[in-house]
């Protein structure tokens, strides 16, 4: 990497460690990162941090699905030779930032976040939830900026945190380095601004719907195919797809839930358009969509389990990917601190900070 990469244009994206990755993490952001890994300086997450807002009695869970996390990045070809993995909790810059970047948002402006309120009810936390369930939308904020990235590679249900997170630095460079609010998102840096306007780059399925049919693809709700699910088991869930259909020969609706999956995962999408005709015409049933939506998931996913076999039981090797991006994270973003501490008038002199 060394100075290369500085000369490219930098991304931050993660995942939370709340179990093995899906086909929805996958569609949504990891095939984008794997893509950019040859064009950007790349910085990948894993926030484990934020796992502790509905599982803070549980850390011996959260420390194995951050390894189950790593995992799954080096199965689908996330490749720490040509990008940095870290952990959030290593990287005590982050920490610090999320207060500083907590004066610069309202609560009721927290509040107003739909993904807030979408997790509230989908994971059923009626008014139980912790402070730091709400402070995590600003940690997030602190996640990216951080590393000051021009793009964040999220799937659809992450924008309104990146808006959130553009919001913190206009308001931090407004405040503190004296950039006009007239100027415009791109031209923050040259007006003096110390940190980018980073833009959503939503993956190529904004949202993937889950074996249910009706919400998104979540591990909370029994409605995901993972990465790692077996041949055997992913055809299993792909056979229990809802579609309503109630006859073979009924005429289906060429638009549900298996054509999306279809559309998304199918390599032919001649094919696709073929399929789409039968079954609309009442030509082919559930089944033998099914059947052949089972073998493109399967095909996509048939390299990726084979490559994550090579690391089952490779902790050790995990822990020492984890370290080396710790490192390089650490030092970009005590750059970063260091500058905002500067712009807030509380830096008082230099600090040293070692990874071990």
């Amino acid at each position: 990497m060394g100075n290369e990469s500085q000369s490219k244009p930098r991304i931050l994206t993660g995942d939370t460690p709340t179990g093995r990755l899906h086909l929805g993490h996958y569609v949504g952001s990891l095939e984008r990162r794997i893509a950019m890994q040859e064009t950007h300086d790349c910085y990948f997450l894993v926030a484990n941090v934020h796992a502790m807002t509905t599982r803070s009695d549980k850390p011996d869970e959260i420390r194995a699905d951050t390894l189950e996390v790593l995992r799954d990045w080096l199965a689908v070809g996330m490749d720490p030779g040509r990008s940095t993995m870290f952990v959030q909790s290593e990287v005590p810059a982050i920490a610090e930032l999320t207060f500083f970047f907590s004066m610069l948002l309202g609560f009721g402006r927290v509040m107003r976040n739909p993904t807030i309120k979408d997790e509230i009810i989908v994971k059923n936390l009626g008014d139980s939830y912790s402070f730091g369930f709400l402070l995590y939308s600003v940690g997030q904020t602190a996640d990216i900026l951080s590393f000051r990235p021009e793009a964040v590679p999220v799937g659809e249900d992450q924008v309104a945190h990146i808006e959130m997170t553009r919001e913190v630095a206009r308001r931090f460079n407004q405040v503190y380095c004296g950039v006009s609010d007239q100027v415009a998102d791109e031209e923050h840096l040259d007006a003096g601004g110390l940190f980018p306007i980073p833009r959503a780059d939503v993956g190529r399925v904004g949202r993937l719907v889950g074996t249910d049919g009706v919400n998104k693809m979540s591990k909370s709700l029994g409605n995901a195919i993972y990465l790692s699910d077996t041949a055997k088991e992913v055809q299993k869930k792909v056979n229990r797809i809802f579609t309503g259909r109630q006859s073979p020969t009924d005429p289906g609706d060429p638009n549900n839930v298996l054509f999306q999956y279809l559309d998304a995962f199918h390599p032919d999408k001649n094919r696709v358009a073929e399929l789409r005709e039968m079954y609309a015409g009442g030509r082919i049933g559930d089944g033998d969509v099914k059947k052949e939506l089972g073998e493109s998931i399967n095909a996509l996913l048939g390299p990726i389990r084979e490559r994550r076999a090579k690391y089952e039981g490779q902790d050790k090797a995990i822990l020492e990917i984890i370290r080396a991006g710790c490192a390089k994270a650490n030092n970009t973003a005590e750059q970063t601190l260091e500058a905002a501490k500067k712009a807030l008038r509380m830096h008082f002199g230099d600090r040293s900070f070692g990874y071990r």
